[in-house]
């Protein structure tokens, strides 16, 4: 396994409780932890609505459970898909900010070495879009950090390839998540909707 190294300061500004831009195998990430001060900070930076959830990206399954009830239904499901394809929504283990769904929440296993490396050291992180909201993202790093205006270390070197993001899909059961239930596309995006629902039927 090829080490990944990563620069120190980030990871401290991270820790602290500040927004860190990050590369993802899409676009640029911007993760702070899942704290309300620093969900302040992303929040103003990013000039987002209050109102709209952001995901957290994970570096394993393991990590995700720490978040959120994992169904057997999930584990399948991301083994099924290329990495890093899909955000399951699914029921928080303990309800968290309502700017990150409160009781039920988004996580995303994270594929790209240098966002998994970072968030196994971190913990979950944010994993929205490195952008002002209503403006189109850009693929580098340090491009994206400086457009938000962030300090010069607050950032994760790497240029990202673009493309379609991660579908966005909810699990229907919000009972007993050991309890296999269907899926909702929210988002349709490297998987289609079609993709999702063939899936399904097949495990049926």
């Amino acid at each position: 396994m090829v080490e990944v190294m990563l620069p120190d300061m980030a990871i401290e500004r991270a820790l602290e409780g500040h927004p860190i831009v990050y590369p993802t195998t899409t676009l640029p990430a911007l993760g702070c932890l899942p704290e309300s001060e620093a969900l302040d900070r992303l929040f103003e930076l990013k000039k987002r609505s209050g109102t709209k959830v952001v995901s957290l990206g994970v570096c394993d399954i393991h990590q995700a459970s720490t978040l959120v009830h994992i169904p057997d239904v999930a584990t399948e499901i991301l083994r099924d898909f290329p990495e890093g394809s899909l955000t399951l929504i699914l029921p928080a283990v303990e309800t968290l900010d309502e700017r990150l769904g409160g009781d039920w929440v988004a996580v995303r296993v994270l594929a790209d070495a240098r966002a998994r490396e970072l968030v196994s050291r971190t913990g979950p992180l944010t994993a929205t879009s490195a952008n002002i909201s209503g403006e189109d993202p850009v693929t580098d790093c340090e491009q994206a950090a400086t457009i938000l205006q962030l300090p010069s270390q607050d950032f994760i070197p790497g240029q990202c390839v673009g493309g379609a993001p991660s579908t966005l899909i909810r699990w229907n059961n919000s009972g007993d998540a050991s309890q296999d239930s269907d899926w909702t596309v929210i988002r349709e995006g490297k998987v289609s909707a079609g993709e999702i629902h063939e899936w399904s039927m097949q495990r049926t």
